[in-house]
């Protein structure tokens, strides 16, 4: 099993969506990232360039790093070359998972076989994943 994640923020009707996808990678980069994801999960209505700075702080980040790299961009090039996958996947909506196969040929890449959209109940993930294993 493989869990592969692409940033895909919806800056359509979030103005604040690609900075806080550009805060979890500048996290990340302190090993971080999940630490920041959840926290900016938990906080959607608290994403300006301060609260993210905030948030930062509240998890333990370097500050003067986490706000370089913050306010360089640094990840911005990456974030919207995942954008640029979900859009060619039809992926429309956050979050959204794609579970199939492995490439027997090339392992990093996944053949997609059902889609499915929304935070679901594991039950969900378990029924597509048991249909597929057994096939």
């Amino acid at each position: 099993m493989k869990y592969v994640f692409f940033d895909y923020p919806l800056e359509s009707i979030h103005p604040y969506a690609l900075k806080a996808a550009e805060a979890v990678q500048c996290a990340g980069d302190q090993d971080k990232l999940w630490e920041m994801h959840d926290r900016l999960f938990a906080n959607q209505n608290a994403l300006t360039l301060a609260q993210l700075k905030a948030h930062a702080e509240a998890v333990g980040l370097d500050s003067a790093s986490f706000n370089t790299c913050l306010e360089s961009g640094k990840h911005e090039s990456q974030i919207r070359s995942d954008i640029a996958v979900g859009s060619k996947l039809g992926i429309g909506a956050t979050p959204s998972f794609g579970i199939g196969f492995t490439d027997a040929e090339d392992p990093n890449k996944v053949k997609v076989i059902q889609t499915l959209r929304g935070a679901l109940p594991f039950n969900s993930f378990k029924t597509v994943i048991d249909g597929l294993l057994s096939q």
